[in-house]
């Protein structure tokens, strides 16, 4: 199989390390190849966004395996805008990452792929209406992986606490879901394997306050919890306080049944664990 990656991003360069090997060519796109050197055996093409070069669209013309993660701006999806007409010829299977986001505040209640999507931020909506086009171009051959919070090597409660940059902002109810970099791989392997498309969510068994994962990340270290703080006083960017606005339990049922997923990481204590024996953090 031939795969083309729209927007080499952290999750995006994680697949490739781990299942690159099961591809005879990877290509992908990247802002400013110049500038990216970490990612090995993979072609690398510039796109920001607009005017593709010749050799991107006949790469992804021969693709037989197309990846999505770049998300869509205020104009909409770019990658959508770009290439579309180009995706009508042809069939190839398409991975389309997007985020639970899309689900919206549900006041810790459960949700799953079955919950309409009720996105009340700009950039949730610009998702749903993502995931859309991407069907729409596919011809509904497409898998949608919804991500739940993502994190990792060199990306996690570990490395913020080393840092001085860790907080524990506490909102009553507040909960949502995490996903460690190692299952999302794993979900796409799954996905372009799996014969159908479809939406699945991508997210770990225990969705959980944000200001547990930090305290569990300082009993690892040994040092302590950052003091916690009110959300309500916080100060916050605007940006960093939206991602309180939605409080959701996400469900995964549906991953393990159809795509067959076995999370290696099945909740932030595994992940957390997982990262520490590794060396994150010292």
């Amino acid at each position: 199989m031939r795969l083309f990656i729209l927007g080499l991003g952290y999750s995006a360069r994680h697949f490739v390390r781990r299942f690159g090997g099961s591809f005879s060519h990877i290509a992908g796109t990247v802002r400013d190849p110049a500038k990216r050197d970490d990612i090995a055996g993979v072609e690398l093409h510039p796109f920001s966004g607009t005017d593709p070069d010749r050799a991107t669209v006949e790469r992804i013309s021969d693709a037989d395996v197309l990846l999505i993660s770049i998300p869509p701006g205020i104009a909409g999806d770019p990658a959508i805008a770009a290439f579309a007409d180009m995706l009508a010829a042809g069939r190839r299977k398409i991975v389309y990452l997007s985020t639970i986001g899309v689900y919206g505040d549900h006041a810790g209640a459960w949700v799953d792929e079955s919950t309409p999507p009720q996105a009340a931020l700009d950039r949730a909506r610009m998702r749903v209406a993502a995931e859309q086009a991407w069907t729409d171009a596919a011809r509904s051959d497409v898998a949608i992986l919804r991500l739940a919070g993502i994190y990792g090597p060199g990306r996690n409660a570990l490395v913020t606490l080393r840092a001085g940059t860790a907080r524990r902002i506490i909102k009553p109810g507040q909960v949502f879901n995490r996903i460690h970099v190692d299952d999302i791989a794993s979900a796409i392997m799954a996905a372009v394997r799996h014969q159908n498309g479809g939406t699945w969510n991508v997210c770990d068994d225990e969705p959980a306050p944000p200001q547990d994962v930090i305290a569990y990340a300082a009993q690892l270290m040994g040092v302590a919890a950052p003091a916690e703080e009110a959300f309500e006083t916080a100060a916050m960017s605007a940006m960093a306080r939206s991602f309180y606005a939605s409080s959701a339990r996400v469900a995964n049922a549906k991953l393990k049944r159809e795509l067959g997923v076995t999370l290696a990481h099945p909740t932030y204590r595994h992940g957390l664990d997982a990262l520490w024996r590794a060396g994150e953090g010292r």
